[in-house]
């Protein structure tokens, strides 16, 4: 067993999420910085004559947090572990839209950990979500991860 193993640097089963909330201004912003200019992400008056009746998150500010959540949570140092993560790959599936200016509940679990001699760190595999009261489940991810632990 290698000595990344034995501080258990990662474990199946994890589980790790986090609340957060996007204004209208938000998910504008977050439109214009990846220059989407579909109007239901930023122009309340069209929004709000689509079948979503008021504006919505894009696909990838949402996808991007759950994203960033990952990196944030398997790079932590809080433990006294120095862990280092590079994303291999994330997909991820739109089930219900985000509105703005309600709670988005994100969250990952640790579906499979599997050591990798080669790139001398842990392939790891993620299963996530994030929903809404309103919508339930808006988006759905999976990301393969490589996590190793640095001096």
């Amino acid at each position: 067993m290698s000595a990344v193993a034995e501080n258990e640097i990662v474990r199946l089963g994890e589980t790790f999420g986090k609340t957060i909330l996007f204004t209208v201004q938000d998910i504008a912003a977050f439109a214009a910085a990846c220059q989407d200019s579909n109007p239901l992400h930023r122009d309340e008056a069209e929004a709000g004559q689509s079948r979503f009746g008021e504006v919505i998150a894009s696909g990838p500010h949402t996808a991007s947090m759950l994203m960033g959540l990952a990196a944030s949570h398997f790079s932590r140092r809080n433990d006294g572990i120095k862990r280092q993560m590079v994303c291999l790959n994330f997909n991820f599936a739109y089930k219900a839209p985000v509105y703005a200016n309600e709670d988005i509940t994100m969250h990952w679990v640790v579906s499979s950990v599997e050591w990798n001699r080669k790139l001398e760190g842990y392939v790891v595999l993620v299963d996530g979500a994030a929903s809404t009261q309103r919508s339930g489940v808006a988006v759905v991810g999976r990301g393969t991860l490589l996590v190793k632990e640095v001096a």
